[in-house]
């Protein structure tokens, strides 16, 4: 047997030095980015590592103070250093990451995940210059990050997803200091935050406690009648339930008022990055989303996009914004093609296969916040009457819910990629349009199917209609 010295960077080589027949000669690596450095980040300090040669202490540790980043640059620097690779733990790596890029940098933000099971490489020195050392051959690649000005518009629009979230927060406490109180309100009213419901309670916060009185407050579109919401609102009324329900209200009004800055914030970042002229037209829809932005952000996405987002059903302004905020208007730049796009999403089908056997096609596992909002919108066409909802419709009868509304989710990506990259307006040809050419398929299959047993298809004749000449 051939001892493990006979294998080279050339292939498996026998006793005379030669390759054996079908086996393929390996490339050896090539420096990609030869001035590199690798730092692994911490919360109070940093490892970086430079190549041997540029100093004689390789491996530094620097403080995450402001004057020791820039101590840490400085000696980038002198070392020669234009490329820095750095791992995505918590948000640690951002005042890294941005003061690096603003002293002119390239720096690439790599996963955690794809360096973490090599062994004997635990400590900080040897992360950062493993991480060095792979990012030299080009084995790591960059993770997206879109531009300054994207990003200042994404951290808004997440930090008022997130006050969006804990004034839903507020409303469960209503609820609960309600239903302690056993005033039935959420049993005859739809939403307690509504027209309907935000007049009773504002009024039990003030101080009324006769039914009859905060009944009268009843919107005409509330199914309910009056009498069955002044039964509902006979109840305890207990001082400390009552105190949690003024604070919940409070805390409420609060919430929304910090949420309206927030709007404002996003009106002046939208019209900052406005690039494009015109108008978008007439809406298509009705935006019925409570959580819809005060400003007219269709129009201020149009401007930013050059195209009209909302004409795909299913998305309304809310939806777009909270894409556009985490891909930018100029996804064609970053993402080659349409599948490198939906690939970064996680909504492309997976590819775990081994002994060409297919062992899986789920999607991959994260946290993409685009993602989640294409499959928020690709649930709501369950009952639109157009082609998507058609197709949408479909999907589930083929497919358990959650895998149809990841399906209609990537074809909402694949349709966003387009019309950001053609600059082309989306048309919807209808339900009929979709339902005949599903139509057509099926009978071409039929066809085909029937043809390759020996068989042949007969349409049968439509039956007249009653009162209808034969």
């Amino acid at each position: 047997m051939s001892s493990k010295a006979d294998w080279r960077a050339g292939g498996w080589r026998g006793k005379q030095g030669k390759t054996k027949p079908g086996s393929k000669r390996r490339k050896a690596f090539r420096l990609a980015y030869p001035n590199c450095a690798g730092i692994d980040i911490g919360s109070a300090s940093h490892f970086v590592a430079v190549p041997a040669d540029r100093d004689e202490q390789a491996v530094r540790e620097f403080k995450s103070f402001t004057r020791d980043l820039e101590r840490l640059a400085d000696w980038l620097k002198r070392c020669g250093i234009d490329t820095v690779v750095v791992e995505s733990t918590g948000v640690y790596w951002i005042p890294v990451y941005e003061y690096l890029e603003n002293r002119g940098f390239t720096v690439f933000l790599v996963n955690a995940r794809h360096v973490k099971n090599v062994s004997g490489r635990k400590s900080d020195v040897l992360d950062c210059q493993w991480l060095r050392q792979l990012m030299s051959y080009g084995l790591l690649s960059g993770a997206f990050r879109p531009s300054g000005e994207v990003c200042a518009l994404r951290a808004v629009v997440r930090q008022r997803d997130m006050l969006i979230a804990d004034q839903a927060r507020r409303v469960q406490h209503m609820q609960k200091a309600l239903t302690q109180m056993n005033i039935q309100l959420g049993t005859v009213l739809t939403d307690i935050v509504g027209e309907t419901g935000q007049r009773i309670i504002r009024a039990i916060v003030a101080g009324e406690r006769d039914g009859r009185r905060l009944a009268a407050f009843r919107d005409a579109r509330v199914r309910a009648s009056e009498e069955e919401i002044a039964q509902a609102l006979e109840g305890t009324w207990r001082e400390e339930h009552l105190f949690a329900l003024h604070q919940a209200v409070a805390l409420f009004d609060s919430y929304a008022v910090l949420i309206l800055e927030c709007d404002h914030k996003l009106e002046a970042m939208l019209k900052r990055l406005g690039m494009h002229q015109g108008d978008p037209g007439p809406a298509k829809r009705r935006d019925r989303n409570r959580n819809a932005p005060c400003f007219d952000a269709r129009t201020a996405l149009y401007r930013m996009c050059g195209v009209d987002l909302t004409r795909i059903d299913g998305i309304n302004a809310t939806t777009a914004l909270k894409v556009i905020s985490e891909t930018g208007a100029n996804v064609g730049e970053r993402f080659k093609t349409v599948k490198h796009f939906t690939s970064w999403l996680n909504l492309c089908p997976g590819t775990h296969i081994s002994g060409g056997k297919r062992l899986s096609g789920a999607c991959k596992r994260g946290t993409n916040r685009a993602a989640q909002a294409l499959r928020m919108a690709a649930a709501s066409l369950f009952k639109s009457q157009s082609a998507l909802g058609a197709q949408f419709r479909r999907l589930c009868r083929r497919l358990d819910k959650p895998k149809a509304i990841t399906a209609m989710a990537h074809k909402l990506a694949r349709l966003i990629y387009v019309l950001l990259t053609k600059g082309t307006e989306y048309v919807d040809r209808g339900l009929a349009y979709e339902e005949q050419r599903y139509r057509d398929r099926t009978l071409h299959y039929l066809n085909r199917r029937a043809s390759a047993l020996g068989f042949t298809l007969t349409p049968v004749p439509a039956e007249p209609a009653q009162g209808a000449p034969a």
